[in-house]
């Protein structure tokens, strides 16, 4: 059982904002709706007591799944800007993207 209030969930939160963070427009928290929102779905469906609490389970679930979303559609950014289309590319730039380097010509 995943309570809100375990480590793992906690975990999960600032990885959440973390990545609400870089992506969003504003630096501060308090500012973006989005953070607003998950904040308050975590206190919603905090339980004070240990009980049996499918929500729980079902919040840290949705907040993991929520935090990868937002991770891997950043790196999607950042991959896809560093290697989309650029036309033709010469052998030597090619070369240095998948990480080889040609050989000096002394000439």
């Amino acid at each position: 059982m995943a309570s809100i209030t375990t480590k793992p969930a906690l975990v999960t939160l600032r990885q959440v904002l973390s990545e609400l963070r870089k992506q969003g427009s504003t630096k501060k928290l308090a500012e973006n709706q989005m953070a607003r929102y998950v904040l308050s779905q975590y206190r919603k469906h905090q339980t004070t007591d240990q009980q049996l609490c499918k929500a729980a389970d079902e919040m840290h679930y949705k907040a993991k799944t929520y935090f990868e979303y937002l991770h891997f559609t950043r790196k999607y950014k950042e991959i896809n800007s560093e290697f989309k289309g650029k036309g033709e590319r010469s052998v030597e730039e090619t070369a240095r993207m998948v990480g080889f380097k040609l050989p000096h010509d002394p000439k």
